[in-house]
């Protein structure tokens, strides 16, 4: 059977709400303020950092992720797709979370080579391909017309000293406008409450500082070179 895609003009797209429901409601506020038509997830819905098995923090926040979400709700997120397809105005889109070929696959603005979205896009079929995962947004628009967009994430800042988070506007028209968010949230609150929870200082100090404290070595060095640590 035929896979059936929707159609739209406007959409907003986002990822890595790390349990950050605070952000969240700031987001899909802002979205609808915007007319959009439709509200996409890429993924990252709990959690405080992508790999466990690397990193002390990152199996922190998995473990406790894991020990506060209900058996439905783990049910309903592994039932999820790991890739969607819509049309955006003539433009075949391809949404994933890490990358189309890997969920966990990071495609670093700096580190991934043209020649990679290329194939990524000509092996899925797609003239845009939006993803997430690495927790900053880039776009690329690629000499033949085609787009690669991460669209950041609203549960963390992006490692640039603001408290403001991040997802993405995206717009049908002769050319494909791409625009990039700030979402401005009450971030004490949610620092507080991760005190509250127990969770390690280092999560806290990032949400009121907008510096990354963990998870500093899935950065390559030109996006590790922004930060402060």
């Amino acid at each position: 059977m035929q896979e059936r895609v929707a159609e739209y003009r406007r959409i907003a797209v986002f990822g890595g709400v790390y349990s950050n429901a605070l952000a969240l409601e700031a987001m899909l506020a802002d979205a609808r303020s915007r007319d959009v038509e439709a509200v996409f997830c890429l993924g990252d819905m709990g959690g405080f950092g992508p790999h466990p098995d690397d990193n002390h923090f990152a199996r922190i926040s998995y473990e406790y992720t894991f020990a506060n979400t209900s058996t439905e709700n783990k049910r309903w997120l592994g039932g999820l797709p790991a890739r969607r397809r819509l049309r955006l105005g003539t433009l075949r889109v391809l949404m994933s979370h890490g990358s189309p070929r890997v969920i966990n696959e990071f495609l670093w603005e700096s580190a991934t080579p043209t020649g990679l979205l290329k194939r990524l896009l000509r092996e899925g079929e797609a003239d845009v391909l939006l993803c997430t995962h690495t927790g900053i947004k880039w776009h690329r628009a690629l000499p033949d017309g085609t787009h690669a967009v991460n669209v950041g994430v609203i549960g963390r800042p992006e490692n640039d000293g603001s408290s403001n988070v991040w997802y993405t506007l995206l717009t049908a028209g002769p050319d494909l406008s791409v625009e990039f968010i700030p979402v401005h949230y009450d971030y004490e609150t949610l620092a507080r409450q991760m005190e509250q929870e127990g969770l390690p200082p280092e999560f806290s100090e990032t949400v009121r500082t907008g510096w990354w404290t963990t998870c500093l070595e899935n950065l390559p060095s030109k996006e590790r070179s922004r930060g402060k640590f």
